[in-house]
This record gives C-alpha cells, sequence and structure tokens, in this order.
C-alpha cells in the first residue's frame, strides 16, 4: 500500500512533520512531498469559460501522479488562523481544475479509491479551534470522492513542543498502527 503524504509545512522539521513522520515510522512505502519546495500557482477560476481551464506553467501537474497513485493519503498542516497553511489551500484549491482536466477523466473516481487522513497541529487549543479545518477537510473528501478516514490534531508552537504532547503522539502511533493493519 502506498502512503502519500502532502505536507503544507513552510517550516523544515516542524511540529506537524514530527507528528506525521510518528505515523508512518516503520511503513515502507511512503512517498513524501513536500509542497513548500514547489511552485504552485493559484487557482484561475474558469469553471465556467469556453474552453475551461488553461493550462499552467508551475509544478502542480508532478504532485498529481502522487495524489492519484497513492492508496492512502495523508494531508499534514499546520493550522495558520484556524486553517490549512496557504500552500496547502493553494495545492487543493487546484483540485478545481484537476477535476475537469481532459488528462485525467478517471480522477474523481480514482480519488474515491482513497483514504485521506488529516494531520494538524496549532499553538491556540487545536483540540478545540482545529475542529473546523476538520469539517472543512471532510466536506473536501466528500466533494472530491476522497473517504474521509479521520485526523490527528496535536498541540505545538515553538520547534519540538509536539513532543510534550503526548495525546497526539499516542493516536499518532494508533494511526500508524491501523495503517501497518491495512498492509497485511
Amino acid at each position: 500500500m502506498k502512503i502519500g503524504i502532502f505536507y503544507g509545512s513552510t517550516r523544515e522539521g516542524g511540529n506537524t512533520e514530527a507528528l506525521t513522520e510518528e505515523v508512518v515510522n516503520g511503513l515502507a512505502e511512503v512517498e513524501r512531498v513536500h509542497l513548500r519546495e514547489y511552485h504552485i500557482l493559484d487557482m484561475v477560476d474558469q469553471r465556467h469559460a469556453q474552453g475551461g481551464f488553461s493550462s499552467v506553467d508551475d509544478d502542480y501537474d508532478k504532485l498529481i501522479d502522487t495524489l492519484l497513485e497513492s492508496e492512502v493519503l495523508l494531508f499534514a498542516t499546520p493550522i495558520y488562523w484556524y486553517g490549512f497553511s496557504s500552500v496547502m489551500k493553494r495545492f487543493i484549491d487546484r483540485w478545481s481544475q484537476l477535476l475537469r482536466d481532459e488528462r485525467y477523466p478517471d480522477a474523481k473516481n480514482r480519488l474515491a479509491s482513497k483514504k485521506a487522513y488529516l494531520i494538524a497541529v496549532g499553538g491556540d487549543q487545536p483540540r478545540v479551534k482545529g475542529l473546523p479545518l476538520v469539517e472543512q477537510f471532510k466536506h473536501i473528501c466528500a466533494f472530491s470522492g476522497l473517504q474521509y478516514s479521520g485526523y490527528v490534531l496535536g498541540t505545538g508552537n515553538r520547534p519540538n513542543d509536539i513532543y510534550q504532547d503526548t495525546e497526539a503522539l499516542e493516536e499518532a502511533r494508533e494511526l500508524g498502527e491501523k495503517l501497518k493493519l491495512n498492509l497485511r
């Protein structure tokens, strides 16, 4: 089972990445995508334009293969202003284009076969204030066809704070064990 991780942090080795790595520790087939390393332009809404979406000269197409080829998707984002990081939001916004892209006529069907998890870390009561982000993620999954499969929310502000959140670390490890069982 291939697991694709889409990291939405702009900081290398941050709390969100550390928590997510607890999930995949010991799993073999993991592809990590750090969205900050790719040039992804904002979505220009051309859903109703004659001819549809124009081709965009950025790195977005390079990410689609990982998205469509993975069986399990982990979307790992710090909680910025009670939502996704900007790079994660930009990546997801572009799915409007993907779902209408003639090169991927079966994109929605392919997404429907994938389990999707949200892993998010914030510094301002994320187990309460991160719940609207979880709801947003559920709606994104429902619209795109992804199988919403759960979330882990952790607390961390300064580097390595996540290691003080034993509850989140335990939830991450439990998710990892669940994924390992699916491998068998």
